[in-house]
């Protein structure tokens, strides 16, 4: 049985890294299939992506074990994820389905690297189309009232169905801090426009209102501040004035579950790193 692994790892940069780690994956005989490393000149960072494998059937658990007296040595943030383990999504959504619908297409037909195990949502209308792919649906309702039980249900959620991410695919409702921080680098949110960019409702009649010739969408992780997230994917496209504020909706609807879906591939492969307000994503 063969053994494949993604290792990521993040440091203070210093010579030796990529020899030590690439002379600890040969010497238990992992190929290196790919391999990745950027330094930033700005924060003195090193951030790493190696994938690799090996024909042995090897414990991916005692593999990490052994890896930790390197990450001790470089003081590394780091993880080992063994890529035969579908990495598991819990989905949340309000009303608009074009995000959910989607990712729920892509796992179909297994063009997303991932599994979503259930979805939440704090109206019942997506009810149908969720439980047509088979995957669980919750019906979570939110009011001012009831906001610390709603989270206190998503958190035994999570861990019930041992989400590895979750991912706001147009959930209208804002995560209270604590929650973003037990989340920090686990949850996902589209915005519908391009970020910074106009505040408040209906953002795609204020573009129209601007004459706006670019609109796009931002999917970025969910931190306290709102909106304002390390930023993982974005996508536009340009527009002109024969264009109505419904025509807006519809192309930017689009955008929204493109950029969601490459964030969402990219943090699911362990493509991506959180360098402090931004993030390092490697293609």
């Amino acid at each position: 049985m063969n053994t494949d692994v993604v290792l990521k790892l993040s440091c203070v940069d210093r010579p030796g890294i990529v020899a030590t780690v690439a002379g600890f994956l040969a010497d238990r005989g992992f190929t290196i299939r790919d391999s990745q490393q950027f330094g930033d000149e700005d924060t003195g960072l090193f951030f790493m992506r190696v994938h690799a494998g090996s024909i042995d059937d090897v414990k991916v658990d005692e593999l990490r074990s052994a890896f930790e007296e390197v990450a001790e040595r470089f003081a590394m943030n780091w993880s080992l994820h063994d890529t035969t383990a579908p990495h598991r999504l819990l989905v949340m959504v309000s009303r608009h389905d074009h995000c959910l619908n989607d990712l729920l297409h892509r796992m179909r037909t297994g063009a997303l690297p991932a599994k979503i195990v259930a979805v939440v949502s704090n109206h019942d209308d997506l009810r149908g189309l969720v439980e047509w792919h088979g995957v669980p649906f919750h019906h979570v309702p939110v009011t001012a009232e009831t906001k610390s039980q709603a989270e206190d249900e998503l958190r035994r959620l999570v861990d019930e169905y041992e989400a590895d991410t979750v991912v706001l695919a147009r959930y209208m409702q804002i995560l209270s801090n604590m929650l973003c921080a037990e989340l920090h680098g686990r949850a996902i949110n589209i915005h519908h426009s391009l970020l910074p960019s106009f505040k408040g409702a209906r953002p795609y009649f204020q573009a129209h209102a601007r004459g706006v010739k670019v609109i796009g969408a931002t999917a970025h992780y969910v931190t306290a501040d709102l909106d304002e997230g390390p930023i993982i994917e974005q996508d536009f496209t340009r527009v002109d004035h024969n264009l109505s504020a419904a025509d807006l909706t519809a192309v930017g609807r689009d955008i929204e579950a493109l950029a969601l879906a490459r964030a969402v591939t990219a943090h699911a492969q362990q493509r991506v790193f959180i360098d402090g307000s931004k993030t390092v994503v490697f293609r």
